[in-house]
């Protein structure tokens, strides 16, 4: 089976090169091409453009920054639409509007390419150990010939359904990582200001009704003042954007995603966006007064 794999940054590099290790054909681009080096040391062939990747390939997988980057890479020129066979199937792994996934995938068709939609959770960690939770949309058919791609990245599969629920609940689980985030913040600055070691906090709570992953992983790295990304702000950001967006177009209103946005919001301001999404403490530590860093505070009204 030929592979074809577009977008190699902190996950598209790890899990191409575990598709080049489980023996997989793939051909690769990127838009920065020097991030396509390693996997050429390794065996992948190097494509000059989307179109010639999908010219050389059967599947072809995308997982770029944003919904304008996937049109561009699929839809615009040199773009996978113009190499694409009829029967050849494109998986977007990235996190985008479903709705633009829909346009997409209606495009493809014109052609008798098959699209999933099937975005990814597990962060970097997860992409390089092969073990990431991915939410396929798209007929059951097409997921069925592409089972052993998705069982090299991913631990768990899940058909969600058609075209464009995978990216609606990619964007259910966005909701829950960035409100969950926010609540280990808060846990930790109460726990600070009690005058307990957080570390104990984490430890007594995390195999309780509270334990989650945000506060097993992420909460020991805001203690130290460990922000190296394993997710941007700046990301976590765009895809909150997203999901505003789509509740927008389905007239809800949730509060919660509504705070947690304006907290990160307030990191990408204060030139916190390359950070870990971790560094979302630091909006609360400004709301609070607490931090010693030289930034631009706000006051949230409740």
């Amino acid at each position: 089976m030929r592979i074809g794999f577009i977008g190699l940054g902190i996950m598209g590099k790890p899990m191409c090169l575990n598709l080049l290790k489980a023996g997989f054909s793939v051909t690769v681009w990127n838009r920065t091409k020097s991030k396509t080096n390693d996997l050429v040391k390794n065996g992948a062939s190097l494509a000059i453009s989307p179109r010639q990747v999908a010219e050389k390939s059967e599947i072809i997988i995308t997982i770029v920054k944003d919904s304008a980057d996937v049109e561009e890479v699929i839809l615009g020129r040199d773009g996978v639409f113009e190499g694409g066979k009829a029967g050849d199937i494109v998986i977007d792994m990235s996190t985008i509007s479903p709705f633009i996934t829909q346009r997409i995938a209606a495009k493809l068709l014109e052609k008798g390419i098959e699209m999933l939609d099937a975005p990814v959770s597990g962060g970097d960690s997860g992409a390089i150990a092969g073990t990431l939770s991915i939410m396929v949309g798209g007929k059951a058919e097409t997921l069925a010939r592409c089972l052993s791609v998705f069982n090299v990245l991913g631990k768990t599969i899940t058909h969600v359904g058609s075209i464009g629920m995978g990216q609606s609940v990619k964007l259910c689980n966005q909701i829950l990582v960035s409100v969950t985030n926010m609540a280990v913040c808060e846990a930790v600055t109460f726990c600070q200001a009690s005058g307990i070691d957080p570390q104990i906090m984490i430890q007594a709570t995390q195999n309780g009704a509270a334990g989650s992953w945000q506060l097993i992983n992420l909460g020991p790295k805001m203690v130290r003042r460990d922000f190296y990304p394993g997710f941007m702000i700046d990301l976590q950001q765009k895809d909150l954007r997203l999901a505003t967006e789509s509740a927008q177009a389905l007239n809800l209103k949730l509060p919660a995603l509504s705070l947690v946005k304006e907290l990160f919001a307030n990191c990408v301001e204060n030139g916190e966006g390359k950070e870990g999404s971790q560094a979302l403490i630091k909006a609360l530590e400004r709301i609070n007064g607490s931090s010693t860093l030289s930034s631009k505070k706000f006051s949230l009204t409740f």
